[in-house]
């Protein structure tokens, strides 16, 4: 088994990777908590045996991360849970896709394994659509080159900015409203932000195809809110919450030999 981590501004998925795309577990713990690699290991550890898990089982640990300043403890962390062998997948990373965009070293490692990912799952053009505290669109050839894509403010950016920025509004949880017209104040505001996300994606997906000159490409969403805004988005072919940590797991078998 791997313990595969990937690293994200808001919030980091680890999960135990029995295969390619077979997860035995997955957690979440929050990237903005200050720990240490003994606090960090002693809380992967417990995630672990609470779900029957023991370290020696896990052969190696695969980390993909866009928060520099964790990368640290994560490294330690991995290096006590596994049998010692750590990867860490970034841009120069030797693996069987392109980064054919203008400035490759500065691909995010998320990125980079959804398009591995994309190219071992589906093997056709693909548009990775990665909802998290911001929204990727990730353009990849059925070959496995990363094109490029777009980069937008998350859908629940909408809700921070409304209760940073106003004295009486309150916050509201992100999720699908009853009807378009609200009929309470935080009914309109779950409307407005819930369809405003929905129709920004969907509206992106569709200038990302006619450009790009890919009208048939298959979108998947994946991410943190794939669960919760992709089956509501029209240009959306697939869901696929896991995306991520199976392109980690893939690139962690790749560059230790075994794939």
């Amino acid at each position: 088994m791997q313990l595969v981590v990937d690293v994200g501004n808001t919030e980091t998925v680890v999960g135990l990777a029995t295969g390619p795309t077979e997860l035995a577990g997955q957690w979440r713990v929050s990237s903005g908590v200050p720990r240490t690699g003994d606090e960090m290991t002693a809380l992967i550890r417990a995630f672990l045996r609470g779900g029957g898990f023991e370290d020696a089982d896990i052969v190696r640990g695969v980390v993909g991360s866009v928060v520099p300043s964790v990368n640290r403890v994560w490294a330690r962390t991995l290096e006590a849970l596994t049998r010692g062998e750590v990867v860490s997948v970034g841009p120069e990373s030797c693996l069987p896709i392109e980064l054919d965009v203008e400035e490759p070293l500065t691909v995010g490692a998320d990125r980079i394994v959804n398009t591995l990912a994309a190219r071992e799952m589906y093997g056709r053009d693909t548009i990775a659509v990665d909802l998290g505290t911001a929204t990727t669109f990730d353009c990849i050839t059925a070959k496995g080159a990363f094109q490029g894509g777009v980069i937008s403010p998350g859908v629940s950016a909408g809700l921070d900015w409304l209760a940073a920025r106003t004295a009486k509004l309150p916050r509201v949880e992100l999720r699908p409203p009853d009807l378009v017209i609200g009929r309470r104040t935080e009914t309109c505001i779950q409307s407005g932000v819930f369809y405003q996300a929905l129709d920004a994606v969907d509206g992106i997906v569709r200038r990302i195809k006619a450009e790009w000159e890919r009208p048939d490409a298959l979108v998947v969403a994946t991410g943190g809110f794939a669960t919760a805004v992709g089956p509501y988005l029209a240009t959306v072919d697939e869901v696929e919450p896991f995306l991520t940590l199976y392109g980690l797991a893939m690139a962690g078998e790749h560059l230790a030999g075994d794939g």
